[in-house]
């Protein structure tokens, strides 16, 4: 049997095409997901491009859907429960997945919202922890109307810390106060004062003007780099009272926090904003809007 999968193919246009692929045989400990929603992030795009992701293999991270098939190890969730998942190869109809890397999805939540949360709701949970977030903090989030930064600010601002939203235009920074950032900025125009966080998905000159504005133990999580532009630290800029730089991946099991983030936004706690949405048939225009900075959140794909 064969199923239909978002595969990476360097003539295309987008260099993805759909394709049939062989129907995935789960192992012991995985769940098969029939899927109804994935998620499109700038990272997919790059992994399309750059070779990380073989030609023909199947794309993706971001996948929900409803397990048909459970773990053979009775580990993870029955047949029927409602599923979000951070998985290699997510962009195909049916896709066998580690109970580890999934969340039940609660009943308030539809599928659609919940998708948007694997890589980059985990993404901005993670880096947040990993960079000492607390009540006391002054959080500078740059790229902030993308997937990581908008749940990064509502994060930060759940957490009690003053935040910063750096957009690249007004019209970007649409709904982030609301979202709970204190200030929107264009850039970091205006920007003098010190700052203890900065999750940075912009990377280039903007990364060096936010490293010189962190306060002594500060942290910068370096989480994406869509400038595509170099960062040229000017000598000396490293040398002075500890501050760290640090790169960031997800690594590891992410059912806990997939689960954080679900339960967040079933309640309303935390606010999934959708940019794009269609059918996964027009992933070029979704990966087109994506790249020339069209959408304000997430880019949605329904799986027909």
């Amino acid at each position: 049997m064969s199923v239909r999968a978002l595969v990476v193919d360097p003539t295309a246009p987008a260099a993805v095409r759909l394709a049939a692929v062989c129907d995935p045989t789960p192992g012991p400990g995985q769940v098969l997901v029939a899927v109804s929603h994935a998620s499109l992030n700038y990272g997919d795009l790059n992994d399309a491009r750059s070779g990380r992701v073989p030609e023909g293999a199947v794309l993706g991270s971001d996948s929900a859907g409803v397990v048909v098939q459970a773990a053979a190890d009775g580990s993870g969730p029955a047949v029927g429960t409602r599923v979000v998942a951070l998985t290699s190869g997510a962009f195909a109809e049916r896709v066998a997945i580690d109970v580890g890397a999934l969340a039940e999805v609660p009943k308030a939540l539809d599928l659609a919202r919940a998708v948007a949360l694997p890589v980059a709701g985990v993404a901005a949970l993670r880096s947040l922890r990993a960079a000492g977030l607390g009540p006391d903090k002054t959080v500078l989030v740059t790229g902030a109307s993308g997937g990581v930064g908008r749940f990064a600010v509502q994060l930060a601002a759940r957490a009690g810390a003053h935040v910063i939203a750096s957009v690249g235009s007004a019209a970007r920074g649409k709904g982030l106060a609301e979202a709970g950032a204190d200030d929107v900025l264009i850039g970091l125009e205006g920007l003098r004062r010190p700052v203890d966080v900065v999750i940075d998905s912009v990377g280039g000159p903007q990364l060096v003007a936010a490293w010189n504005l962190l306060s002594p133990g500060g942290s910068v999580q370096s989480v994406g780099w869509t400038s595509g532009e170099a960062a040229v630290f000017p000598p000396y800029a490293t040398v002075g009272p500890a501050k760290s730089l640090t790169s960031f991946v997800i690594e590891g099991d992410v059912g806990a926090d997939l689960a954080v983030l679900t339960e967040l936004a079933a309640e309303g706690a935390l606010t999934v904003e959708i940019g794009w949405q269609g059918s996964w048939d027009r992933f070029n225009e979704a990966s087109r809007a994506l790249r020339e900075r069209r959408v304000s959140g997430k880019a949605i794909l329904t799986v027909a």
